[in-house]
């Protein structure tokens, strides 16, 4: 069995597999665009500026960060609007900010991880804790995401060679087996 965590732009899937087919599968609406909409939110509440997706994504993958870590605190200029002033603004945030916006969808995640663990089968359990978890899906470049889970669940997490097109990929080797998918669709 081997648990994949797909960390999409809307949603985050966690599953379970084995060869029979798929044991325990969990959607949450949680993904790439939640951070970013978090990202957003947080600029808004703490310095009065509206920043738009495009920005709030620029800061997730510059500074975005899942874990403290060791590193030290890296910061970025984020321009925007200020909502008082109604007048273009610039401030200066740094990772650990950053990270703290980020708790809340990065919890959900983690507790998705935690109650797919929760609900896997002895047997199924038993390969998960010497494979570990992979992360895959554009979410999963979220810098420490992997630390973080690992310190969470005890377990080794690998991000996938290609997160971004692990789905398109796994979809064209699907077509490539279609005898094999007949075999595990669900009716």
């Amino acid at each position: 069995g081997n648990m994949v965590v797909d960390i999409g732009g809307g949603t985050t899937e966690v599953a379970v597999i084995s060869l029979a087919g798929i044991v325990y599968s969990q959607s949450v609406r949680v993904g790439g665009d939640k951070m970013d909409d978090a990202i957003i939110a947080y600029m808004k509440r703490k310095y009065n500026l509206l920043i738009g997706e495009q920005t709030a994504e620029r800061v997730k993958c510059a500074i975005g960060n899942a874990h403290p870590g060791d590193a030290q605190a890296s910061s970025m200029e984020v321009k925007g609007r200020d909502l008082v002033a109604g007048v273009p603004k610039t401030v200066v945030v740094n990772s650990d900010e950053i990270r703290d916006s980020l708790s809340e969808p990065i919890n959900a995640i983690v507790d998705a991880v935690m109650t797919a663990l929760e609900r896997t089968p002895p047997e199924l359990s038993a390969d998960i804790v010497d494979k570990g978890i992979v992360l895959t899906g554009g979410g999963a470049l979220l810098r420490d995401l992997d630390v973080l889970i690992r310190e969470e669940t005890g377990l080794p997490v690998t991000v996938s060679d290609d997160p971004i097109s692990a789905v398109v990929l796994g979809s064209g080797k699907t077509l490539d087996h279609l005898d094999l998918l007949r075999e595990v669709t669900i009716q």
